[in-house]
């Protein structure tokens, strides 16, 4: 095996930030089915990367090494899994590690510089991807690309983690967002699940009338954003080298009239609130004086919507109804899906490990398929989209299953930029959103942002 040359590392010269996800904490929950799957479950001598031959091999190296993962996302069978594994495949011991997502940043900041504190492979949220591959944090992945899975993995994820054509991380599990709803408000409307993106502004506004509405929170890019996909625009564009804003191109403006319509007509949220406030919106009594026909949230939402009671420690728990809840896929401008912005996260080898072929030897189970087997029994979505059926067939909700991960296969991310975590940091998005729901010349604020966008997202 070709041993993964490490590259330069700067990051003491680059400010991070955490995740630009609405996840959080609640990123923990990002599970659609968790299944009662066993460690031992999948074959008895799972591959990674190399030859049995090769494996015997590394096996009387015995390297150590140490995984850092975000959050508790990846369920205990998993962890046992890779630790039993990588024993059992190379003789040395693999360390786990779960970093929390607010302390993750810090946390791999100040560990990936140095070789004697930095984890051999790691974890990061989707949009933090693109600043670590640019400053050199991760080893190049491009030649054994096609050993992790190559053109079956999610590729928006795999763009996030590419610097030109070179590969630094691929994706890990994926996330996907799309609206929930109620049933029985829909009905009692006399609407029906729409069929085109402005469908949706009509369907939510006839809501509103009626009472209740769609809970569309003015700060909320993350989901806001698919307006913008939808109408052919984007956030940010590469040429000669260089990134360059692109909410001022017609079809983002175009985008974003449409979802200033439907802020001004169908939401019941105010301008200033967040995507953090959207995952319970449609349960009972989550405001108290109006009901909630309508929210935008990410497929972990699941677990977090239904008829509420108190389990037996008094806590509030959600029960999902499919009578009463439901879900489906935001619909494109003219019918189909409309891109959505996919939530998850990538992994990759640190360029400061010493310990690079027993990472790329991790690599290869992680992407083994009784690893993507495992992933995708236990309810997170697999960053191959070969075992989608797994995912879908192992859920306890086979339907909305299905939504996440075709949502999920058209899904973009964030500009691979290797500014664009301070554009999070100085949450940019978030404020132009706000100006546009509180009514704003959308062209004007566009060229407003743009500018904003174009002094940081270079680096």
């Amino acid at each position: 095996m070709r041993k993964i040359t490490p590259i330069a590392v700067t990051m003491a010269t680059v400010a991070l930030v955490a995740c630009g996800s609405d996840d959080g904490d609640s990123a923990t929950e990002a599970t659609d089915a968790p299944a009662e799957t066993t460690a031992d479950e999948g074959t008895d001598a799972p591959a990674g990367t190399t030859s049995a031959e090769e494996s015997d091999a590394n096996a009387s190296d015995g390297e150590d090494i140490t995984l850092w993962l975000a959050g508790t996302d990846t369920p205990d069978a998993a962890l046992t899994y890779l630790t039993e594994t990588y024993a059992s495949t190379t003789g040395g011991d693999l360390s786990i590690e779960q970093i929390g997502w607010g302390d993750l940043i810090p946390s791999l900041t100040a560990a990936l510089p140095d070789s004697s504190s930095t984890p051999d492979v790691f974890e990061t949220g989707n949009t933090q991807t693109a600043t670590f591959s640019a400053v050199g944090a991760y080893s190049d992945l491009t030649p054994y690309y096609d050993e992790l899975g190559g053109d079956e993995l999610l590729q928006g994820f795999v763009e996030a983690g590419s610097v030109g054509d070179a590969v630094y991380s691929v994706p890990y599990y994926f996330g996907s967002r799309f609206p929930w709803y109620r049933k029985d408000l829909y009905e009692a409307a006399g609407v029906e699940v729409p069929g085109t993106l402005q469908e949706f502004t009509e369907v939510n506004a006839t809501l509103k009338a009626a009472g209740s509405g769609a809970y569309v929170p003015g700060q909320d890019w993350r989901n806001g954003i698919a307006w913008i996909f939808a109408n052919g625009g984007d956030l940010a564009t590469y040429d000669g080298g260089e990134w360059t804003a692109a909410l001022s191109s017609d079809e983002s403006i175009a985008g974003m009239e449409m979802w200033q319509e439907l802020f001004a007509t169908a939401s019941v949220a105010g301008a200033t609130d967040t995507d953090e406030t959207a995952y319970q919106a449609i349960n009972d009594e989550y405001l108290p004086d109006t009901a909630v026909g309508t929210t935008l949230a990410p497929n972990w939402a699941y677990w977090s919507l239904g008829d509420i009671s108190e389990d037996e420690d008094g806590e509030a728990v959600a029960t999902w109804d499919p009578e009463t809840f439901g879900a489906y896929a935001l619909p494109g401008v003219d019918g189909g899906l409309a891109p959505v912005f996919a939530g998850g996260s990538n992994i990759g080898i640190s360029a400061a490990s010493e310990n690079q072929d027993a990472a790329l030897e991790l690599m290869g189970i992680i992407f083994s398929d009784e690893y993507q087997t495992l992933l995708a029994e236990n309810g997170l979505g697999p960053a191959n989209t070969e075992f989608g059926s797994v995912y879908v067939d192992s859920a306890a909700d086979p339907e909305i299953a299905q939504i996440s991960l075709d949502t999920a296969a058209g899904a973009k991310l964030t500009p691979a930029a290797p500014g664009w975590t301070s554009v999070e940091e100085q949450q940019l998005l978030e404020q132009f959103f706000q100006a546009v729901a509180e009514g704003g010349d959308v062209a004007s604020l566009a060229a407003e942002y743009d500018d904003k966008i174009n002094a940081v997202i270079n680096g």
